[in-house]
């Protein structure tokens, strides 16, 4: 039996859930694993758990002078201090694993750089997809094929204020509000709403995949706080739903990497990816498609990953670093990508209105798949239109000019959607 002392820094909802599944499957883990997992240090401002004063300790600087910890799991969450905390701890040769998507995706070069130097693991399948073992499956399972392509839905708020808006037919306010006063959104749902914790994720994940480093700041982003229950419903009307897509694809040395809402079709495997789960739909030259599916956020399902990792890192004698196997390809970002768009436009009620709208596509090449007027008084009408697939940079020149057209009251919604 081997034991293994652990130490937590930060224990909010996930170091806590870490804390109690430890405890819970401490006999199996003995069993299947032969692991005796014990929590020796918790480093935290709060306890909102009781845990024995004992194992309570007041600075990182224990942990790290400590030598007979020797994995440390990082939950505080952020940039700063947790980055100051875990280069402090690999300096200190301990193997760190960690569900900190944001210092993972902005700070990668940096902690590889200090594992590698001092011989010490990092770990981060819990950054990712909550309980979804979507890194090790990268790692361990798809070494044969070459990733060109994936689409996931990697948070749990956004999904679950869209399967409300869509399911319940309710305004995107009205559903936020819900969410936080149920939990499921924080005070300040800005990182969620906006896109910004799907990007951090999107940067991981994408980069794993193809093997390259994609930095967030090449990841275009979009939140969904602009999309209204008229755009849930007229989707619906054309056979589509609407989801917060990450999506990232290479084709040669060419990426296009993206967050933003999405049309898909009811019928594609993410179209009934409900609440707050999260799912990754993934497309190898040997294996096809694949998704993986499950709770991508939560103390029980983060603290699966974390706990996995802790158990991976024991047995895994080559160390895996945060490094993403780069192979050393040039690559070019294409902001420039051709989908299909939606358009939602609130025009004046006159003749000719339409013909001026046509003309305006036309005269930047966007083919029109289907035009319907779906609302209309005497003064306005509601229009939507579909289009074959187009390039970004073209449908955002229309945009432009039907904002200057007298006839246009204005562009409500651009969407873009996905056939694949």
């Amino acid at each position: 039996m081997k034991k293994i002392n652990i130490a937590i820094i930060g224990f909010g909802t996930v170091g806590t859930g870490v804390y109690k599944l430890i405890q819970i499957e401490k006999e199996n883990i003995k069993k299947n694993d032969g692991l005796d997992l014990e929590i020796k240090k918790v480093f935290s401002r709060h306890f909102h758990y009781v845990i024995p004063d004992e194992i309570k300790c007041s600075s990182v600087d224990e942990i790290c002078n400590d030598p007979d910890i020797d994995i440390v799991v990082e939950t505080m969450g952020g940039v700063n201090p947790a980055k100051d905390y875990v280069i402090k701890l690999l300096a200190a040769k301990k193997t760190v694993v960690s569900a900190n998507k944001q210092l993972i995706a902005m700070h990668w070069e940096e902690l590889e750089e200090v594992a590698a130097k001092n011989n010490a693991g990092f770990y981060y399948e819990g950054s990712v997809g909550g309980g979804i073992p979507v890194i090790r499956t990268m790692d361990d399972s798809l070494q044969a094929n070459t990733v060109d392509s994936l689409m996931a839905i990697l948070n749990g708020t956004t999904n679950y204020i869209l399967t409300k808006m869509s399911h319940d037919h309710r305004e995107y306010r009205d559903v936020l509000k819900e969410a936080q006063e149920l939990g499921y959104a924080e005070a300040d749902p800005t990182s969620d709403v906006d896109g910004f914790d799907t990007t951090y994720k999107l940067s991981i994940l994408a980069s794993k995949a193809f093997h390259m480093r994609l930095p967030v700041e090449d990841i275009y982003r979009e939140g969904i706080s602009k999309l209204s229950k008229k755009d849930i419903e007229y989707a619906a009307d054309f056979g589509y739903i609407i989801k917060l897509l990450a999506i990232a694809k290479k084709k040669a040395d060419e990426v296009e990497i993206r967050v933003h809402p999405t049309m898909i079709s009811q019928h594609h495997p993410l179209a009934n990816v409900l609440d707050s789960f999260n799912a990754i739909f993934m497309h190898g030259n040997a294996v096809g498609d694949i998704m993986l599916y499950g709770r991508g956020a939560g103390d029980f399902p983060t603290a699966s990953a974390i706990v996995s990792d802790i158990i991976y890192a024991t047995y895994n004698r080559n160390r895996r670093y945060t490094s993403i196997d780069n192979r050393g390809e040039d690559y070019s970002i294409n902001r420039n990508w051709i989908c299909p768009f939606y358009l939602r436009l609130e025009l004046l009620n006159v003749p000719g209105v339409l013909a001026q709208v046509t003309k305006v596509m036309g005269d930047h090449n966007i083919s029109i798949l289907s035009l319907v007027q779906k609302d209309a008084s005497s003064d306005n009408a509601t229009v939507v239109v579909l289009t074959y697939p187009s390039n970004e940079q073209d449908i955002q020149k229309v945009v432009r000019d039907l904002d200057d057209l007298d006839v246009v009251r204005r562009v409500c919604s651009v969407i873009r959607m996905e056939n694949d």
